[in-house]
């Protein structure tokens, strides 16, 4: 026993276990469906803040434009629900059969040359991964190989979020525009709507997300790691060592929109709907929030983050809807005044070395000597002997 508490304690890999038992066996097994769908739903934003931990905790690089590339993947994967709802058949009462109704209601008659491509499955799962990288590599480059980075670049992946949540919003015949893209049901024919489509679509989140957090603590732990956290404590010394920080950040920055895209997808599967709404400024700094609440520099933590903040937001709109605004900024702030560090730096403070004083007493009551046994009482005989005569 003492060896599993020392582990727990030392090894990181322990909060990962711990986080695996309990998202795949205590809470499917506490909660019933509709809960544990938006736990899912909750899971989905975990893959941004993980992105985070990454950038901001290891990479010391602020974005709050996170929104743009988890509505990237997002809107990907809702393009291609939506066409696989559109067919002939369904929309046949449409002026134009065959595209998507808002399409027909804004009297587009055929359907966009850029949209074919979401026509078929591999590439649009190619696409979901591919264009959010791509662009993160174009905004990175552009900004991180002319030295632009602290309060600068998180003002410029605002307007960036901003831009795109304009552009969804105005272009209503392709994106749908503010009502965004609903009435999503299959995939592949597979309804996504019914209990055990929710409880899959649940059980695929979290592995890809522990899988996530498997990609990332390696990287943490490789050279690449090393070399994050050095730029962002010492970047002059790093660069005069003869590495390009530059394109480590474009990396970092990259790699957070690849996972932000990836819950995006997730989301669109799980939810049903993509809109505008998840892409703009204010998500996309309630997903740092989500990192900072769990722990920028702790990859477990920001899971428990997303899970503590939007645990939070639905409890108090439901039994506050008029104050629970107040009531989220007052646990943000209570967080972050009484836990610096977060929820992994009230566990590194406080949990952790509780379990390693364990750890000691148990091993000091293992080693210490067992007591000779005392010897028997010597009773005095009431039978009288030889020598009393």
């Amino acid at each position: 026993m003492n060896k599993i508490i020392h582990w727990a304690g030392r090894n990181s890999l322990g909060g990962l276990l711990l986080l695996a038992v309990v998202l795949i066996v205590v809470l499917p097994m506490s909660l019933e469906l509709f809960r544990l769908n938006l736990v899912g739903k909750y899971l989905c934003y975990a893959f941004v803040a993980l992105g985070l931990v990454m950038l901001w905790g290891y990479g010391g690089v602020l974005s709050l434009g996170q929104g743009v590339f988890f509505g990237l993947g997002g809107y990907g994967m809702a393009m291609f629900l939506k066409l696989e709802a559109s067919d002939p058949i369904t929309t046949r009462i449409q002026t134009t059969p065959g595209i998507p109704d808002f399409m027909d209601w804004n009297q587009i008659t055929a359907l966009p040359l850029w949209w074919k491509p979401f026509q078929s499955f591999p590439l649009t799962l190619a696409l979901i991964l591919t264009v959010p990288t791509l662009l993160a590599f174009i905004i990175g480059f552009a900004m991180f190989k002319r030295r632009v980075s602290g309060v600068y670049f998180a003002i410029i992946t605002q307007a960036v979020s901003l831009i795109l949540t304009v552009l969804i919003v105005g272009q209503q015949g392709f994106t749908g525009g503010v009502n965004g893209m609903t009435d999503l049901k299959t995939l592949l024919g597979w309804d996504t709507r019914t209990d055990s489509a929710k409880l899959i679509l649940y059980f695929v989140t979290v592995g890809l997300l522990l899988a996530s957090i498997v990609l990332c603590t390696w990287i943490q732990k490789s050279k690449l790691g090393t070399l994050l956290l050095a730029m962002r404590d010492k970047e002059d010394r790093v660069r005069f060592s003869g590495y390009d920080v530059a394109m480590f950040r474009v990396f970092a920055f990259c790699l957070a929109a690849f996972l932000a895209a990836v819950g995006g997808a997730l989301f669109t599967l799980q939810v049903g709907f993509m809109s505008p709404s998840l892409v703009g400024i204010v998500p996309s700094i309630e997903m740092v929030i989500f990192a900072a609440v769990g722990g920028r520099m702790s990859l477990v933590g920001a899971v428990y983050g997303t899970l503590l903040v939007n645990y939070g937001k639905s409890v108090f709109s439901e039994s506050f809807p008029d104050l629970w605004l107040f009531m989220m900024a007052a646990m943000f702030l209570g967080v972050v005044l009484a836990f610096p560090d977060g929820l992994a730096g009230l566990y590194t403070s406080r949990v952790q070395p509780l379990l390693v004083r364990l750890v000691h007493r148990v091993r000091q009551s293992r080693a210490a000597p067992a007591a000779p046994p005392s010897p028997p009482p010597v009773v005095a005989s009431s039978t009288p002997s030889l020598l009393d005569t």
